[in-house]
């Protein structure tokens, strides 16, 4: 079973949002990021996507 979707306090670059998404669907964190990073190459809202998501996802107490 999966965790809940939190920004996990450890293993954080930025602001812990592809670390979260990882460690939810299961994937490595670097992954996320490799994965974001390519989308970014990508015309779309990736980066106001991340933003929101550093907004509205928890941090890990």
């Amino acid at each position: 079973m999966a965790s809940s979707l939190v920004r996990p306090s450890s293993g954080r670059w930025i602001g812990g949002v592809c670390a979260g998404l990882g460690r939810r669907f299961g994937l490595s964190a670097n992954t996320v990021r490799l994965i974001f990073v390519i989308s970014c190459l990508l015309p779309g809202p990736q980066i106001l996507v991340y933003l929101i998501l550093w907004v509205l996802m928890p941090s890990e107490r």
